[in-house]
C-alpha cells in the first residue's frame, strides 16, 4: 500500500515541501531514498524503539521510502514522526485519510516523546502558503509556529498522541497565539537601561545619534572607560521593531533552533557579541550546510565587536560586502542560499596594545611602531564604513559617586523614534532606504545640501584636521541625522561642528 505524507527542509531562511512516500510489499527490507543524510538513514531505529514502546511496530515487509524532490538533500532527525506516520498509514496500522492534509515534523526519542526541531516557522509559513489545514509538531516549537495565522498548529508532546488523533481516538489542542498582543507586551522592557550610566554625556549623544541614523559607530578608549557598557545599552534606544521586522529576525533565529522554548515572537532587537576568535565563517555563514552567521543574527538589531583589533584580519574583511549590501550570499555547487544582514555594527578598541595613549601616568605604554602596527589590523575600507568614530575617556570619580541617574534610555528613545519618522517621510519613494546611513551619493546630494557658510566650515575642518577625503560622506550623513534630531530642514553649521568631532580615527596620527 502506497501513502504519502508531507514534511519541510529549510534552505537559508525559506522552506520546502518534501513529499515522503511510503509504500509497503512483499518482501523484506528497510530502504530509504532520496538524497537523506545520516541522521535520516538512522531514523529506522529510532521509529522501530518509538512504535514499540506505544504498542506498534514496523512491519516485516519491504519498505520502500522515497523523499520527494528527490534530487534534494534532506537533513536532520526532523523527519522522525513523518516518517513513522507514513510508515504506519502504508501498513493500515493506523487511519491514514486525513494524514495527507497536515504537514507534520518532529524528532522521535526512543519513548516515543517528540524533541525540538529547527525551523518551525519558516516551515508553518510555507504550510500556509500550500493550503494545509495544519501544522504537527513538538510543543516546545508550537507557540513560535502559531505566529502564522490561517494555520492549525498543534503541539504534541508524544507520537501516541498524533496516532490517537488520526484514529479518531482523541483530539490535539490546537495552539493559539495572538501575535500582536504578544509583540507589543515585550516592548518597552529594556534590560539595559542609559540611566545606569554615570557621566559619559557626549557618549551617550553620539550613541543617540547612532540610533537616530542607523550609524555604524566605533568607540575608542583605554579599559575601564565604559565602552561596553554603553554598548550593550543601545538596542535599549533603538525604535521598536516593527511587526515586519519581528517576524524576519525570528525567521533567521528559528533557522539555527535559538528560539527558546515556548517562546513565539521575538520583539526585542538582538544584540549579538561574538568573541574575538570567532572564524569567518561564523561570521557571516556558511558551512557545508549553511547556516546564518553572526551577521544574520544580528539582523534588525546590533552586532557588537569587542576589541575590534584583536579579531583576525581577515575575518573583519569579509563583513565589507555584508555592511554594504545588507545581504550575505553563500554560494556552493549545487545552490545559493542569501540571508539579510542588516544590522548596526558597533565596535570599540583600546587606542594602543597596552590599553592607554599618549598617557604619561599610565601603567602600559606601547611604542609607536607597537601602535601602528596594533591600529593597522583595521583596514580602511572596513573603517570607510563605520560613520562615528569617538574617543572615550575614564569616568572621573566625582562623576562616578553621583547619586542622581541619567536621563533614561525611554526618554532618548521618544527623540531617536521622531527623527526615524523623518526619514521614513524623506525615503518614503525609496525601496531600500529607510534612515540616514543607508543614503548612497544621489541622495546625499540631494539631501545633504550646504549653504555656502557651512561649506567653508566643512572645507576648513577637512585641511586643518587632514580628514580623509572618506571622511566627506560620512560627516555629511551624520549632520544630516543631527539636523533630523533637532527638527531643523536643513544643514546648519552647527550641525557640521557637531559631526566633524565624530571622525577622530580619520585625523593625522591615528591611521597614518
Amino acid at each position: 500500500m502506497l501513502t504519502k505524507v508531507f514534511g519541510s527542509a529549510v534552505f537559508g531562511v525559506e522552506a520546502t515541501s518534501i513529499t515522503v512516500e511510503v509504500n509497503i510489499d512483499k518482501g523484506i527490507g528497510y530502504h530509504l531514498v532520496g538524497l537523506p543524510d545520516n541522521a535520516i538513514r538512522e531514523s529506522s531505529y529510532r521509529i522501530a524503539a518509538a512504535l514499540q514502546n506505544n504498542g506498534y511496530k514496523l512491519p516485516g515487509k519491504k519498505i520502500t521510502i522515497n523523499m520527494a524532490p528527490a534530487d534534494l538533500r534532506k537533513e536532520g532527525s526532523a523527519y522522525d514522526l513523518t516518517l513513522a506516520l507514513g510508515i504506519l498509514a502504508a501498513s493500515s496500522q493506523i487511519k491514514g485519510s486525513a494524514i495527507s492534509e497536515y504537514l507534520i515534523m518532529g524528532e522521535l526519542s526512543l519513548d516515543g516523546s517528540l524533541q525540538p526541531i529547527k525551523g518551525a516557522l519558516p516551515i508553518a509559513i510555507k504550510a500556509r502558503e500550500e493550503g494545509f489545514k495544519g501544522f504537527i509538531l513538538p510543543k516546545q516549537n508550537a507557540k513560535e509556529a502559531a505566529i502564522v495565522d490561517h494555520l492549525e498548529v498543534y503541539g504534541v508532546e508524544n507520537i501516541r498522541e498524533v496516532i490517537d488523533y488520526f484514529d479518531e481516538k482523541g483530539e490535539l489542542e490546537q495552539t493559539i497565539v495572538d501575535t500582536r498582543k504578544e509583540f507589543y507586551t515585550a516592548l518597552d522592557n529594556p534590560e539595559f537601561d542609559f540611566a545606569d550610566v554615570k557621566g559619559q554625556e557626549s557618549i551617550k549623544r553620539c550613541m543617540e545619534i547612532a540610533a537616530a541614523g542607523g550609524h555604524n559607530i566605533i568607540l575608542v578608549g583605554p579599559p575601564g572607560s565604559g565602552k561596553t557598557m554603553l554598548s550593550k545599552r543601545l538596542p535599549s534606544i533603538l525604535p521598536p521593531m516593527s511587526l515586519q521586522e519581528a517576524l524576519e529576525t525570528t525567521k533567521i533565529h528559528s533557522v539555527v533552533g535559538r528560539i527558546k522554548d515556548n517562546v513565539g515572537l521575538m520583539a526585542q532587537r538582538p544584540f549579538r557579541s561574538p568573541h574575538h576568535t570567532i572564524s569567518n565563517v561564523a561570521l557571516v555563514g556558511g558551512g557545508s550546510y549553511p547556516q546564518p552567521g553572526e551577521i544574520s543574527l544580528s539582523h534588525n538589531g546590533v552586532l557588537f565587536l569587542d576589541e575590534l583589533p584583536e579579531f583576525k584580519r581577515e575575518v573583519l574583511e569579509v563583513m565589507r560586502q555584508p555592511l554594504e549590501d545588507r545581504e550575505v550570499t553563500i554560494s556552493r555547487a549545487k545552490f545559493t542560499v542569501t540571508y539579510p544582514s542588516s544590522f548596526m555594527l558597533v565596535a570599540s578598541m583600546n587606542p594602543s596594545p597596552g590599553g592607554y595613549f599618549n598617557d604619561p601616568n599610565a601603567p602600559v605604554t606601547s611604542s609607536p611602531a607597537e601602535m601602528q602596527r596594533y591600529l593597522s589590523k583595521i583596514s580602511g575600507p572596513l573603517l570607510d564604513r563605520i560613520d562615528i568614530h569617538i574617543e572615550v575617556t575614564p569616568v572621573p570619580f566625582d562623576k562616578l559617586s553621583e547619586e542622581r541617574r541619567g536621563e533614561s534610555s525611554v526618554e532618548i528613545r521618544k527623540r531617536v523614534i521622531e527623527a526615524r519618522n523623518i526619514q521614513t517621510q524623506r525615503f518614503a519613494e525609496l525601496k531600500n532606504i529607510h534612515y540616514n546611513a543607508q543614503m548612497g551619493v544621489k541622495q546625499i546630494r540631494a539631501y545633504c545640501v550646504l549653504d555656502s557658510t557651512s561649506k567653508e566650515l566643512l572645507k576648513t575642518a577637512m585641511e586643518r584636521l587632514n580628514l580623509s577625503a572618506r571622511a566627506y560622506d560620512r560627516i555629511l550623513k551624520v549632520s544630516r541625522t543631527i539636523a533630523d534630531l533637532e527638527k531643523s530642514e536643513s544643514i546648519l553649521g552647527d550641525h557640521i561642528s557637531e559631526a566633524i568631532q565624530y571622525r577622530s580615527l580619520d585625523r593625522d596620527g591615528w591611521l597614518g
